[in-house]
C-alpha cells in the first residue's frame, strides 16, 4: 500500500459510494468474536475488503474482513466486521486507514469495540468495560510523518479521546437494560504475544484496567479527523498472572460468544441514540 493521502482515501470512499448511495452517520469497528452485530444490520450491503481500493486484508481468526453498510434503529451505519492490527505487519496509519475512509463517507460518530484482558482485579471474564481513556503503548502513532491539514491538525487534542457525552449516554442505556457496565483505561500494546505477568503488574501500576492489541491507532485518527468516539471492551479473560492459567485466542472467542446477548442489547440500543 502506498503512502496515505487525500487521493487514496477518496478512491476507497468513491468505490464504497458506488456500491451504496447511503451516507453513514455512525461507524462501527468490531473486535475479535464481536462480529455478530453485523447480523442485525437492516438492508445490508456487504463489500469484501479485498474489493476496496487500497484496503489491507484482515488475517486474524474472528475478523471476517467485510465492510457492511445499512441501518440500525433508523441510523445509517458503516461497519467493519474485522479490523487490522499492527502485529499483522501493518503500520499504524494503515490499521487506521478505514477510519479516514469513514470520515470521507460522512461518519461523525465512531463506536470501537474490542476483546481485552482484564487487569483490574474487580473485573470478571464476560464483563463489558466502557473505555474512559487509553494508554498508547505501541511505541508509535498513525500521525507520524508529514501532516495534511485538510485531514486534521498537526497536534490534535487528546484530552477527551473518548467522548464524555457518549459515555454518559452509554451508562444511561446500560442502566435501562440492567446491564452492569464497568469503566476504565484501555492499554493498547503491539502484540501478538500476550503480556507477561510482570508486564501486567507494570500496566496496573501505571493505571490500566484492561489490555489489548488494537483500538488506539483508530481512536487517534478519529480524533484527528474530528470524529466523536465511544469505546467498549469485552473482558474476554483475566490478564496474565492473575488466575495462574495460560492464555489463548480460543478462550477469547469462547467468552465473546457467551457475552453475545448482553453486548448486542447494549450496542443495538445505544446506536440509535448516538
Amino acid at each position: 500500500m502506498t503512502t496515505l493521502n487525500q487521493g487514496i482515501i477518496q478512491e476507497a470512499a468513491d468505490y464504497i459510494k458506488q456500491q451504496s448511495g447511503a451516507i453513514p452517520e455512525v461507524g462501527l469497528i468490531l473486535g475479535s468474536g464481536l462480529g455478530v452485530l453485523a447480523d442485525h444490520i437492516e438492508n445490508p450491503i456487504t463489500i469484501d475488503y479485498s474489493d476496496i481500493p487500497h484496503f489491507p486484508k484482515s488475517t486474524v481468526e474472528g475478523h471476517a474482513g467485510e465492510l457492511i453498510l445499512g441501518t440500525v434503529g433508523g441510523r445509517q451505519v458503516v461497519l467493519m466486521k474485522g479490523r487490522f492490527h499492527m502485529y499483522e505487519g501493518y503500520g499504524p496509519e494503515i490499521t487506521a486507514f478505514p477510519v479516514r475512509v469513514m470520515k470521507e463517507l460522512g461518519v461523525s460518530k465512531l463506536l470501537v469495540t474490542n476483546a481485552a484482558g482484564g487487569i483490574n482485579t474487580s473485573f470478571r471474564p464476560g464483563d463489558l468495560m466502557l473505555i474512559s481513556d487509553h494508554l498508547n503503548l505501541t511505541g508509535t502513532s498513525p500521525l507520524i510523518g508529514a501532516n495534511d491539514n485538510n485531514l486534521g491538525p498537526r497536534f490534535p487534542d487528546m484530552s477527551e479521546a473518548y467522548s464524555r457525552r457518549l459515555r454518559s449516554l452509554a451508562r444511561d442505556v446500560a442502566g435501562e437494560l440492567n446491564i452492569t457496565l464497568q469503566e476504565g483505561v484501555y492499554a493498547g500494546l503491539l502484540g501478538p504475544a500476550y503480556e507477561t505477568p510482570a508486564e501486567i503488574v507494570m500496566l496496573r501500576t501505571i493505571g490500566a484496567d484492561a489490555v489489548g492489541m488494537s483500538t488506539v491507532s483508530e481512536v487517534i485518527v478519529a480524533r484527528h479527523t474530528g470524529i466523536e468516539v465511544i469505546g467498549i471492551s469485552c473482558i474476554s479473560n483475566m490478564a496474565s498472572g492473575i488466575l495462574d492459567q495460560p492464555l489463548s485466542h480460543s478462550e477469547v472467542m469462547e467468552t465473546t460468544e457467551l457475552v453475545r446477548e448482553k453486548f448486542l442489547g447494549l450496542v443495538l440500543t445505544l446506536i440509535p441514540k448516538l
